[in-house]
């Protein structure tokens, strides 16, 4: 028995390739539906989603082949039409040479051109998230886009984040690197995008689907409160509805730090401490219902810039074509980095749909006017790397590794990883289990050696 911990997009790829292989797995979700933070859900009669979520082109063809033939012709092709608030000016997103030179401010553009120019000559000074960007793509970038979006994700001076954020993060390293983006963006096929007709949350619920088909069983409601490793090396799983559950292996895609929490016994002082160092920003969801078909045609705003306290404003309807959305309104969804249990985490949605509405029309949108505002609340959303913060990573990992749990996915392994790449940790983990039911450690260290080469897509 195969027990999964998580029923987000990696543990359900595990759990349906593992089940199709013929092993007993059972998957272990705390929440009433699966997803986790790729699920979808209902306002107003639209479906949302948590925040804005794409499939990207770059999705390996093994893995996209096994979702077109979950969704079939719900998961379509669109077109990706955003836009960046970037020095008081609107630059469509992803970025198109003959947008950037029409609405770039000289001064910047100036600026740019003589980093490019010397760009060879640089080196970073010091292993922090603000010398690679320095280094890569200049200080005009790093000045004018970078910087300020670093201190609004992580709460965070950006030469007090480690390197590696940069590295896994951003994803044009260098100006050849966006001159590359910037031909590929000239290009209608550059600026696609996957997404499911019925939200995004459809890609879970499929898997979920496919894994049930397969023999596999998803408890829903009922999260994990206690690991114990019995000494014939199998384990026992407390659960919180007052049941637990044998099982051979547990593979967990829960938070590390939580997962640390879990174990009877709990683990050395040193592993607490490590996972006590290891932090997350959250995020406050703000979804504003307005009562008109459309507020604008852009799928997504990005803001940069401290003036919009949101950093990321989606328009879901804009990111398909589907027949059952009402023809009467549509749903926005700001996406508030905060700290859990800070002034914005606690703040009543009301507060925060007016200071977001005067925001958006002081950046010269329109104004937005809602007829009802909810949220969503989610604690765990883009890991901090600070300094130092690998050794951590890494002694966490160690303890997980000795203690006999296989972990993966966005929170399992603190990365701040795109849908896709969560999808192949869980394909790679079903991959290492034998057909005698055994686990292949020296195939899935290379895996996860090849996981830390993830960069994020934009």
């Amino acid at each position: 028995m195969i027990a999964i911990v998580g029923a987000g997009p990696a543990g359900l790829a595990a759990a349906w390739r593992t089940a199709a292989a013929g092993h007993q797995v059972v998957v272990i979700e705390r929440a009433p539906v699966v997803g986790g933070m790729a699920g979808s859900f209902d306002i107003a009669g639209l479906r949302v989603d948590h925040g804005s979520h794409r499939l990207h082109p770059a999705t390996p063809p093994p893995i996209l082949a096994a979702l077109r033939c979950l969704l079939g012709a719900d998961l379509q092709v669109r077109p990706r039409h955003g836009r960046i608030r970037l020095l008081d000016r609107w630059v469509a997103f992803p970025l198109r040479t003959g947008d950037l030179m029409r609405r770039t401010p000289p001064t910047f553009a100036v600026r740019a051109a003589a980093d490019a120019l010397a760009g060879p000559l640089r080196r970073p000074r010091d292993d922090t998230f603000a010398e690679v960007v320095r280094a890569g793509l200049g200080p005009a970038v790093l000045d004018a886009f970078y910087a300020p979006y670093a201190r609004k994700l992580w709460d965070t001076p950006p030469a007090e984040l480690a390197g590696e954020l940069a590295r896994r993060r951003v994803s044009a390293s260098s100006p050849a690197d966006i001159l590359r983006r910037l031909a590929r963006g000239s290009r209608p096929a550059g600026r696609t995008f996957l997404y499911p007709r019925h939200g995004f949350g459809t890609i879970p619920e499929a898997l979920a689907q496919a894994a049930r088909d397969a023999g596999a069983i998803i408890r829903l409601g009922c999260g994990v409160d206690a690991l114990c490793r019995r000494p014939d090396g199998r384990w026992r799983l407390a659960l919180a509805d007052g049941t637990s559950l044998a099982a051979e292996h547990v593979w967990s895609t829960i938070p590390l730090p939580a997962l640390a929490a879990m174990l009877d016994p709990p683990p050395p002082p040193g592993a607490l401490e490590s996972a006590a160092a290891l932090r997350h920003r959250a995020m406050v969801l703000l979804y504003l219902v307005l009562d008109r078909p459309q507020w604008t045609e852009y799928d997504a705003h990005y803001f940069p810039d401290p003036d919009v306290f949101a950093s990321r404003l989606s328009e879901p309807r804009n990111y398909r074509d589907s027949p059952d959305d009402p023809a009467d309104r549509t749903v926005l969804c700001a996406e508030i980095p905060c700290w859990a249990g800070d002034e914005v985490w606690r703040s009543a949605d009301a507060d925060l749909a007016a200071r977001l509405g005067r925001e958006l029309v002081a950046a010269g949108l329109p104004e937005a006017r809602p007829v009802e505002v909810a949220s969503r609340r989610l604690p765990h959303v883009y890991p901090v790397y600070r300094p130092g913060f690998a050794d951590d990573l890494s002694a966490l990992e160690r303890w997980a590794a000795g203690a006999g749990l296989v972990t993966f996915g966005r929170q399992g392994l603190f990365t701040p990883d795109n849908t896709h790449h969560a999808l192949a940790m869980g394909w790679s983990a079903a991959d290492a289990l034998r057909p005698d039911g055994t686990f292949d450690h020296t195939a899935w260290r290379a895996a996860r050696d090849g996981f830390r080469c993830f960069v994020v897509e934009d």
